[in-house]
């Protein structure tokens, strides 16, 4: 029997990617081992956001070798879709396959017949155009469900275009059956996920809101969230679908990248500060308990100091709960790297310190003003030194002792102690 471990690296889709891929191996009778472990096999389903994320990857690569020098090694996904070369030039690296070709990893690791190392890498990495669907299930608790894949947005630092392709999705009826697949399980949420999910449907004439509609019919399906949706494409109907809804839970991940309509403009973003506020002001109108999570690109070429301050001042305005801080990062093939005012990188730390900084503020804010509320809390699998946690139907984290009889339940509790030094609600005696 063949020990294969996998690694993800990179946003939810990529994991509800290889948690399909592992069940693939898993049917044709391989052993899944932890990446910490040794393995016949493994595989790293990579990320190019960021340099981090592909530095991470070459990381995660000699320690594959480490653990066993003789293992067959395999790096799927976005680095690989746009640098197969430089990939296929790592020592040890025996496969190489881009966003379309990784969904065939089984045929080409099949192929590995002999059991010594092939000269030369085994590189795929062809124009990702069909879509094909994906959940994971690793985590019986929660299930991220990819319902869309690509972009078409060509914003001026990002490669996700170059790696993912167009947009593209099923048909709502083809993605309802993959829901009830998901729902005959234990998996008590869902995670809408995508590259652009608001896109869903476009190119067979349905909407991302008629999706929800038919999605919240499905029997079994207890928790639905919605994951990152452009500010653009994040309609009054579908906050009002979630405001009516008890499947469809209060929390939103809107991406803003910046505070400042100049940079918005300089960035090739689809939408000014006006369109997020007022996206954030109908979401409050509707559900003023729901939790509101921001994206924010800081450093970003010509962001001058008063540009950065338009941006702080006016993420630290509006009502969002809390921020993802990314610190721009130069993408080959992207416009911004051709831009003439490129903040130096000790003046992005400051700026992405100050905005972490405020993140936490606007956290404790938010769970404060949640104090007293009954939620409902769903509890998780892991024992983090004697204590379990879970999340409210608006994303508030709460802790107790572990418990684990309540491992993948639901529990009515009001939230009364909240410890600020770690953002979180303390459950229990």
């Amino acid at each position: 029997m063949k020990r294969i471990a996998f690694q993800t690296l990179g946003c939810k889709l990529n994991f509800s990617e290889t948690s399909t891929l592992s069940r693939q191996f898993n049917d044709h009778g391989f052993s899944q081992v932890h990446f910490n472990e040794p393995a016949d096999i493994y595989v790293i389903n990579s990320c190019s956001v960021t340099k981090n994320a592909e530095k991470r990857c070459k990381e995660l690569i000699r320690k594959s070798l480490r653990k066993n020098p003789d293992a067959h090694i395999a790096v799927i996904g976005c680095f690989s879709q746009i640098n197969p070369e430089e990939i296929s030039k790592i020592p040890g690296v025996g496969i190489v396959l881009g966003n379309a070709d990784k969904f065939n990893l089984f045929e080409h690791i099949k192929r590995l017949e002999n059991p010594a190392k092939p000269q030369s890498a085994d590189v795929a990495v062809s124009e990702p155009e069909s879509f094909v669907p994906g959940f994971s299930m690793d985590d019986r608790t929660r299930s991220f469900f990819k319902i869309q894949d690509g972009c078409d947005y060509f914003c001026a630092y990002c490669t996700i275009p170059l790696a993912r392709g167009r947009s593209r999705s099923n048909t709502i009826a083809q993605t309802i059956e993959t829901a009830r697949q998901i729902a005959g399980t234990n998996t008590r949420e869902v995670v809408l996920s995508g590259v652009n999910i608001g896109d869903f449907g476009k190119e067979h004439g349905e909407t991302f809101s008629g999706f929800l509609k038919e999605l919240v019919k499905v029997e079994g399906l207890e928790r639905v969230r919605i994951s990152s949706i452009e500010p653009d494409l994040l309609t009054d109907e579908i906050i009002k679908q979630v405001a009516d809804s008890p499947v469809l839970m209060p929390h939103f991940h809107i991406p803003l990248q910046a505070g400042s309509d100049q940079v918005l403009k300089a960035m090739g973003r689809r939408y000014d500060t006006t369109v997020f506020r007022s996206r954030v002001e109908k979401i409050k109108q509707l559900m003023p308990h729901a939790c509101i999570a921001a994206d924010l690109i800081v450093g970003f070429p010509e962001e001058t100091e008063e540009l950065f301050m338009e941006s702080y001042d006016f993420v630290k305005d509006s009502d969002v709960s809390y921020i993802h801080v990314f610190t721009y990062s130069e993408r080959d093939n992207t416009r911004a790297l051709n831009f003439d005012q490129q903040v130096p990188g000790n003046v992005r730390s400051e700026r992405s310190k100050a905005f972490q900084k405020l993140s936490s503020h606007k956290k404790n804010e938010f769970y404060l003003q949640n104090k007293g509320y009954t939620s409902r809390v769903l509890w998780e699998k892991d024992n983090v030194k004697g204590f379990m946690f879970g999340f409210t139907e608006n994303y508030i984290k709460v802790k107790q002792a572990f418990d684990p009889e309540k491992v993948n339940s639901i529990e009515e509790i009001n939230l009364v102690n909240f410890l600020e030094s770690e953002s979180v609600y303390f459950y229990g005696d």
